[in-house]
């Protein structure tokens, strides 16, 4: 029985996927109730565009990457989009999809708590704006930071902006501080591990996350992993969880390179973002 349970979760995690470019009719239940009412049909005025249309507009962009007036006729105008979305984001309804999915995924699969871990991805902001500094690996070109926390399978927990310039140490109370759900307190039957890579390996860093109930994996600056026997490793690798989430969120080529200036408008894409890897992971 154990080995068919471990069957599945391994094919599970090989499985692909699914690219999603409408959005599917359970993440639409989820999202409808959070929306504002709709414009009644028959009533005065211009025909009001559909809010899921709106939506599979905004993902459009999301997906693409292309600017607010290239979004196709199908999906209404670029303006009609942008101005929806910026209401949305006012209402803070991407961050609320984004817990929404999260509570769905805890209900049936269970968020993997046991072991977490972090990551950030420097990105270029060519317009500036808040939350963006000089990346010192793009020779001091205006960029920007996606922190992010995972579980244990790779679903987005905690997403924070900074800019480019900002270092992982300074930035990680607020990742660890930031996830988006209630998070359960570790306990000795149950506890929760957090893995984090080099640009981590600081005295604070470890106090942070001890002071937080975690018990931090943090390898030494100037160790090969490599080199270590494999009777000396106590655990696999777990990391690489956070860095695959990572590569799934470049899919999202709007997230590649911040065009947006407003940093609400930027981690509302993220967090839709988020959202949907959260269902692809559920599903």
């Amino acid at each position: 029985m154990k080995r068919h349970r471990r069957n599945q979760r391994r094919q599970r995690a090989q499985r692909p996927l699914p690219t999603i470019w409408r959005v599917p009719d359970r993440l639409w239940q989820k999202l409808k109730p959070l929306l504002p009412p709709e414009k009644l049909a028959q009533t005065v005025g211009r025909p009001a565009v559909p809010f899921r249309t709106i939506v599979n507009g905004i993902l459009y962009v999301l997906r693409t990457g292309c600017q607010w007036k290239a979004v196709p006729a199908a999906f209404g105008s670029g303006s009609t989009c942008h101005k929806r979305f910026q209401e949305w984001v006012a209402l803070g309804i991407f961050q609320r999809l984004w817990v929404a999915q999260l509570r769905v995924y805890e209900q049936r699969r269970g968020i993997a708590w046991r072991w977490q871990s972090v990551d950030s991805k420097a990105v270029p902001a060519p317009l500036g704006g808040a939350e963006t500094g000089p990346n010192p690996t793009d020779r001091g070109k205006s960029g920007s930071k996606r922190h992010l926390l995972v579980d244990g399978r790779g679903a987005p927990l905690a997403a924070v902006t900074t800019g480019a310039n900002a270092t992982d140490m300074k930035t990680n109370p607020s990742v660890l501080d930031g996830i988006v759900v209630a998070r359960p307190q570790p306990t000795v039957q149950r506890p929760q591990h957090l893995c984090e890579d080099k640009g981590y390996d600081f005295p604070e860093c470890r106090e942070q996350a001890e002071a937080r109930g975690y018990i931090a994996h943090i390898p030494r600056k100037g160790t090969d992993p490599r080199s270590i026997p494999a009777s000396q490793k106590r655990h696999p690798a777990r990391r690489w969880v956070v860095e695959r989430t990572q590569s799934w969120q470049n899919a999202f080529r709007k997230l590649r390179v911040r065009w947006e200036k407003k940093t609400e408008n930027w981690d509302a894409l993220w967090q839709f973002a988020n959202a949907l890897t959260v269902f692809r992971m559920t599903f």
